[in-house]
């Protein structure tokens, strides 16, 4: 390209920086390899064949491809354009993750991001086996390899169908449930949630006695709406509430439900590190909003 364009093998050395006897020799292996005349050479002038234009058309579209790549490597390492796999339980997507995600996409719209609604352990596997980047699930999570931030932390509550002999209440205590059937997820997919829910349970003196079950929460909240059972969620479940359902305040009830990201630490990306410096942010207001 150099020798094209300045038409002058002495020229085109200085420009690259290299010698004119090493700068002849490459085009004369180059013209070998092509099989083709690039130039015309002559004691007074340098000429480019009409092979050698075409030649020189496509090295420009070809050094136009590399710059692109060059450019674009750059900016994904920068966290400027990427994509990420973030993983959701019912509880975040329920919460404050939707603000942040939109937050995050305004801030950084070379960025894609693909959500995934999984249960807890789901996730766990997932982010082990290079599946998810970033996991927003029921914590906090010990888990060697992996960092945390807490994103959102939230209260209990009840809820009852709107005729159940508790609905006129604002709020219960806990052991008054005792008698009560419950609706929720399996235990398997649930366990996280239900490391929480059953110690208390069992310090108010019973163990909740499940008669049906739903994956996630839209479907535990529509057994639960038919009169089959009542259930124990978090706040959160308030912004995706349905007719015919009514909340009940736990009133001896103090600890609060906390929701992490957590990623792997060896594999930071820019994008997954601009996307964690966003969680920092938020993570000292981590109430509902």
């Amino acid at each position: 390209m150099a020798v094209a364009e300045e038409l002058h093998f002495r020229r085109a050395a200085d420009r690259l920086g290299v010698a004119q006897p090493a700068l002849s020799r490459a085009i004369q292996h180059l013209e070998q390899e092509l099989q083709v005349r690039l130039f015309d050479r002559s004691n007074r002038a340098v000429r480019l064949t009409e092979a050698g234009a075409a030649f020189l058309r496509g090295s420009h579209g070809i050094m136009n491809v590399v710059d692109r790549a060059v450019e674009e490597t750059r900016q994904v390492d920068r966290g400027q354009i990427g994509s990420l796999r973030i993983g959701y339980t019912d509880m975040a997507i329920g919460g404050v993750l939707p603000s942040l995600l939109k937050t995050f996409q305004a801030r950084h719209r070379g960025i894609v991001l693909h959500p995934h609604h999984d249960v807890t352990s789901t996730q766990l596997h997932k982010l082990d086996q290079g599946e998810l980047d970033i996991g927003c699930v029921t914590g906090p999570i010990s888990r060697a390899g992996y960092d945390q931030v807490p994103i959102q932390s939230e209260r209990l509550v009840c809820v009852v169908y709107e005729n159940h002999p508790l609905a006129r209440r604002g709020s219960i205590r806990l052991n008054e449930l005792a008698q009560e059937d419950f609706i929720h997820g399996p235990t398997r997919d649930w366990e996280h949630f239900f490391s929480y829910l059953f110690p208390l349970c069992r310090r108010a003196g019973f163990v909740p006695h499940i008669v049906q079950e739903a994956y996630n929460s839209a479907g535990i909240l529509g057994l639960v709406a038919c009169g089959m059972g009542v259930t124990v969620l978090t706040e959160s479940v308030r912004n995706i509430l349905i007719r015919d359902l009514v909340i009940l305040d736990l009133e001896d009830v103090t600890e609060r439900l906390q929701t992490v990201a957590l990623w792997k630490t060896e594999s930071l990306s820019g994008s997954k590190s601009l996307f964690i410096d966003a969680l920092r942010e938020r993570s000292p207001d981590m109430d509902l909003p």
